[in-house]
């Protein structure tokens, strides 16, 4: 019965090797094969951060043994002695500095540059006490006249010494002409240092600074150099000076000398009228720079009081003060 219970037209039942189970257990397993594996499977790497563990550190240490450095006292005593040696030298180069700083300091003046007039050789005893630079320190509008002045100067000085040959020869040829000789030796070297000082000085510091003070200081002092100026070129006799009534009272009996004399009282001249001159041209300046008598007052006051001369002298007067008040009370 069975083999009419079949399918006549079923395709015909064969054995399939495949379906060995030996083989479909190999087939159906989840194990991957040799040449397939992969030592290296794709896992996430973000929580590998935060399970990193730290070292654990022991609190003991192992126990290392070093050498005793102590110094023996031998040896203390010689390093500081070595120490007081280097101590010492340094001190002593530094005081050397300091004293070579000191010597440049006294070489330079106030501006703090070294000193270059009046300009003498290396090997002279003295040294420069001024500095003076026309094109540095000097606004090109003053410099013009500031060189004129300066140039007057030197003029003035060698008319002076002109003015002694002539009353020499004056004296030479005439005793009665020494008191003209001895007063020119007199104004050469008491007017060459002070109108240097006392009428240079002051308008080269004002033209420098555009000082009322020096300004005013200036006009004061220069005024009087002007009418000097005339007097010596007037002549007047046993003056000392070889102006024009001295030449013509000795020319008629010493042409040589008179004809010297007229020529230092033309020099006189020639200063006088210099000395005018630049006295307006200097004044012009001043009323344009906008200086004033009341600004040369507050100069003057602040450089009184911050004068350390003055201080001085003015602590010290009070100090006498105060004293003489006490023992009075006592």
């Amino acid at each position: 019965m069975s083999e009419f219970d079949s399918n006549p037209f079923a395709e015909p039942v064969t054995d399939n090797p495949f379906n060995d189970p030996s083989v479909t257990q190999v087939t159906n397993s989840s194990v991957e094969p040799v040449d397939q594996y992969n030592p290296f499977p794709p896992h996430s790497t973000e929580g590998l951060a935060t399970r990193t563990t730290t070292a654990s550190t022991s609190p003991y240490q192992p126990a290392v043994l070093q050498p005793s450095t102590e110094p023996t006292p031998q040896a203390a005593a010689a390093q500081a002695q070595a120490n007081l040696l280097r101590q010492q030298e340094e001190l002593e180069r530094k005081a050397a500095e300091l004293d070579r700083r000191e010597q440049e300091l006294q070489s330079r003046g106030v501006t703090g540059k070294e000193n270059n007039w009046p300009p003498l050789p290396k090997f002279f005893p003295l040294k420069p006490c001024f500095y003076q630079d026309f094109s540095e320190e000097i606004p090109p509008e003053y410099q013009r006249v500031c060189k004129m002045m300066y140039y007057l100067w030197m003029f003035h000085c060698m008319t002076l010494f002109l003015n002694l040959l002539a009353c020499l020869a004056g004296f030479i040829s005439n005793s009665s002409y020494g008191v003209d000789f001895g007063l020119s030796i007199l104004w050469l070297i008491l007017f060459t240092p002070c109108s240097f000082l006392c009428w240079y000085r002051p308008i080269y510091k004002a033209f420098k600074t555009d000082s009322s003070f020096s300004f005013f200081f200036f006009f004061f002092v220069f005024f009087c150099q002007v009418v000097i100026f005339i007097i010596q070129s007037v002549g007047i006799p046993h003056w000392g000076n070889s102006g024009w009534i001295a030449a013509v009272t000795i020319v008629v009996n010493h042409k040589a000398v008179g004809i010297i004399m007229i020529i230092v009282a033309i020099l006189f001249t020639i200063c006088a009228v210099l000395s005018v001159i630049l006295l307006k041209m200097v004044h012009s300046m001043y009323r344009r720079t906008g200086a004033s008598f009341q600004k040369a007052q507050q100069e003057f006051s602040q450089g009184v009081f911050t004068n350390k001369t003055f201080q001085t002298a003015a602590a010290g007067a009070a100090s006498s003060a105060a004293q003489g008040t006490f023992q009075g009370n006592n």
